[in-house]
């Protein structure tokens, strides 16, 4: 029996299945399909667990063997195998055909795996396990699934975020669901139930880096070279991957052609950042800006960022960093870089 990760709960209470297969490359949710599969036994009673890991060399027999028979008086009990590999081979896999064919009285079987190709599927022993129990297969979010993924969770602990602040986390976590749950708990301890904007974000989420990619917009509204190439060098040499800073600098750019583009029509400034939602505190910062650049730089920013992002997800052969380096000195009006003498 095939089921959903959104179904696994309402299949739990429905009843218990003798075996429980959770198959997925993303730790993070196989160990949540794994805990919801551990929680919905002991609630019925199942109070012991014993853990074993095939790999090389793992006695299968020796293992069988062990829940061949129970005394009248032992407790009932979750058998977790976990199959790193995902290939338990000949002797496993006659073995594993075996527990289905006649699985041991009062014993839950939970498999852990990673995700099975079509070969794999078709082997005979998934294929008795998926027939005898039921099987979970879970897959992580594509980038573009993860901010409504990152709302659900937030939206467990009563906080409520909007699609700009999502994106920000997003971009931030780039598909690191480990860190995106770790993120959501800490927002869960530090903000009261409600809605959450994008600035009580910033201030919630700490970051342990010394230099952080909220400011990159701010350095180049400036027109600061030297603190902008301060901080792209900063966040690659701590090892931050670059798609929230090109996110940052998009978003910035993104603003900026609009604003330009605008006023190109005779439209007035004031209604353009009330329509984006731009605070008054950044708006001198930002008329500063669009006194230095044109809006056919902008229209070619905009193109440049789009390559610069395929880079930063490993699309292009090309240094994410080195490019938004670039992007913000011709922005800024400089044609090289600053020495590293200023930079440091």
């Amino acid at each position: 029996m095939k089921l959903r990760p959104e179904q696994l709960a309402a299949a739990l209470d429905k009843g218990l299945a003798p075996i429980y297969v959770v198959s997925g490359d993303e730790p993070l949710l196989v160990e949540e399909a794994a805990a919801q599969i551990r929680h919905a036994l002991r609630e019925k009673g199942v109070a012991e667990r014993q853990s074993y890991q095939a790999e090389t060399g793992f006695k299968w027999a020796e293992w069988l063997a062990g829940f061949d028979s129970l005394s009248l008086f032992a407790e009932q009990r979750l058998i977790e195998l976990r199959l790193p590999t995902g290939k338990p081979g000949v002797e496993g896999g006659k073995t594993l055909e075996a527990w289905c064919a006649n699985p041991p009285a009062d014993t839950w079987l939970l498999v852990s795996l990673p995700r099975m190709d079509r070969a794999g599927q078709n082997t005979k022993w998934f294929k008795a396990l998926e027939a005898a129990g039921a099987l979970i297969a879970v897959q992580p979010p594509s980038l573009e699934q993860l901010p409504s993924w990152i709302g659900e969770r937030l939206g467990r602990h009563g906080l409520k975020a909007d699609r700009e602040t999502l994106t920000w986390l997003a971009a931030r976590m780039e598909g690191n669901l480990l860190a995106a749950h770790q993120e959501v708990e800490k927002l869960a301890l530090l903000l009261p139930p409600g809605p959450i904007k994008l600035e009580q974000v910033r201030e919630a989420v700490v970051d342990v880096a010394r230099y952080d990619a909220s400011d990159l917009p701010e350095a180049l509204l400036k027109g600061d070279a030297i603190r902008f190439c301060r901080i792209l060098d900063g966040l690659k040499a701590e090892g931050e991957a670059p798609p929230l800073a090109v996110w940052m600098l998009a978003n910035e750019v993104r603003n900026l052609y609009r604003l330009a583009s605008g006023q190109a029509r005779g439209e007035a400034l004031s209604g353009l950042y009330a329509e984006l939602r731009i605070w008054e505190s950044r708006q001198p910062l930002i008329n500063r800006a669009l006194k230095r650049v044109s809006l056919v730089q902008l229209a070619q920013a905009l193109r440049q960022i789009g390559r610069i992002d395929r880079a930063a997800k490993g699309l292009l052969r090309e240094d994410a960093w080195e490019s938004m380096k670039q992007l913000g000195l011709s922005l800024m009006g400089q044609r090289t870089v600053p020495s590293l003498a200023e930079v440091i």
